[in-house]
């Protein structure tokens, strides 16, 4: 049974018992983990007594089958999230060494919605240290693989929940984005992820928590194999903030722009050609679907984006990464970490102990004119997009975008593109990767 098809519900259906559902995928995952080490902690027997209960309810008739899909649309489907979030009874360690005992006495508030649509948690999956690195490694649980190729990483850091998912270990997963931490490990592992607009979907819970402008630039989104999971389990996640929804234009409405990469950044590996490839493909099936002509959009400070990005989150006003580290009592002297780390003595991983140095150069940068300038260019590069944009202006920083798998290349791992919307505009992109997933396939089952 596929995963999409368990998420329309055959489970309120009577067609299949949602113990049979819960159990087969525990069962994915046994199979599965030794080669990607995605989850973490489980609750396996828990999740199956709370399936035993969805079809003692369902059996009970206290509900009719219009009721269920209402009050119940993720009725008895099993899910897994990364473990920056709080599940309770489960170890919640932010991939910290200083956290490895700590169990979480309460859910995070995406738990709970997820719990109240019906769903069933089984398990939380691996996440770099303190979710700070662009793969998924910490000194509490090791490293997690790629399911297409365990040579490879998975991404960070939702890079666990991408292994699970591409590995088709539960029906859907929850990751949270910064900069970037469910896109790439979603592109990486081949599946389907939506970054959503900014402040629409609740962040507590999390670890670490966040602060200040990060605030806002921090969001919880859903992973899947599927685009059309993606906007089952969005439209649970933001409730009744649906109507604040741009609605989906007709298809000659739309306009659409791509760009192949970032400029050529020194700071960037040069994007791969069979990936520049897939995108011009996808940018023609859209013109010829929806009627329209694409535009090669050109923002020249995007050169620049790295730089920006880390100057606007050092100066941020969040809790600073050594003190993070330290679990905020003291800080850590990264310096001093390093020195450790060279004879394995760091309880630290050696990409948090090198953002920690970071973050002191950056710190000392925060005083020089260069960091009013990228500060000041991050803000001219969000009116060159509205410029550009014109009546579809949005905030640059509080975007949706989701990720959509575009097949395998000729080494065998995952190629895909990102498509980005207007503020509100998650319905868009999401309707727009279903139009590409029908189109090429969407994901591909890897062969563990």
């Amino acid at each position: 049974m596929g995963p999409e098809a368990v998420l329309r519900q055959p489970i309120r259906n009577c067609e299949v018992t949602s113990e049979e559902v819960v159990s087969e995928f525990i069962g994915r995952i046994q199979e599965v983990n030794s080669y990607v080490y995605g989850l973490v902690d489980e609750r396996f027997e828990i999740a199956v007594e709370e399936a035993r209960k969805v079809d003692r309810m369902i059996a009970s008739g206290e509900y009719d089958k219009t009721e269920l899909e209402d009050k119940f649309p993720l009725l008895g489907v099993p899910f897994t999230i990364k473990d920056s979030f709080c599940v309770s009874g489960l170890r919640h360690t932010a991939g910290s060494y200083y956290r490895k005992d700590i169990i979480a006495a309460q859910d995070a508030e995406v738990v709970k919605l997820l719990k109240s649509a019906g769903a069933i948690p089984i398990g939380v999956t691996n996440v770099p240290e303190l979710c700070m690195w662009w793969e998924s490694h910490n000194t509490v649980y090791g490293r997690s693989r790629n399911p297409y190729d365990t040579r490879h990483i998975t991404g960070g850091s939702s890079g666990g929940e991408a292994a699970v998912q591409g590995a088709a270990g539960s029906a859907f997963g929850i990751g949270s984005d910064i900069a970037g931490s469910i896109r790439v490990p979603s592109l990486f592992c081949g599946i389907f992820g939506h970054k959503p607009t900014s402040g629409i979907i609740s962040c507590w819970g999390q670890q670490p928590e966040v602060k200040g402008r990060l605030v806002e630039l921090l969001t919880t989104g859903p992973m899947a194999r599927h685009a059309n999971d993606l906007r089952l389990i969005f439209d649970v996640l933001i409730g009744e903030s649906v109507h604040k929804m741009n609605k989906i234009p007709e298809k000659v409405q739309l306009r659409i722009l791509f760009m192949e990469d970032d400029g050529g950044s020194p700071l960037a590996s040069p994007v791969d050609p069979e990936m520049k490839d897939v995108l011009r493909k996808a940018v023609q099936h859209l013109e010829q679907t929806y009627g329209v002509k694409a535009q090669k959009a050109n923002f020249s400070k995007l050169y620049h984006s790295l730089e920006i990005w880390v100057q606007a989150v050092s100066g941020a006003g969040g809790v600073p990464f050594c003190e993070e580290l330290s679990l905020q009592k003291g800080k850590i002297n990264p310096f001093w970490e390093l020195v450790k780390f060279c004879f394995r003595k760091s309880p630290h991983t050696l990409p948090a102990i090198m953002l920690g140095i970071i973050e002191k150069m950056a710190y000392i940068g925060n005083q020089l004119p260069r960091h009013k300038q990228l500060i000041e260019m991050g803000y001219s590069l969000a009116k060159e997009i509205q410029d550009v944009l014109k009546d579809d202006a949005f905030n640059v920083l509080g975007v949706p975008v989701t990720q959509v798998p575009l097949g395998l290349g000729s080494k065998g791992l995952p190629l895909g593109v990102q498509i980005v919307g207007g503020m509100h505009s998650d319905h868009i992109t999401i309707s727009v990767a279903q139009e590409l997933e029908r189109a090429f396939g969407g994901w591909v089952q890897p062969s563990i």
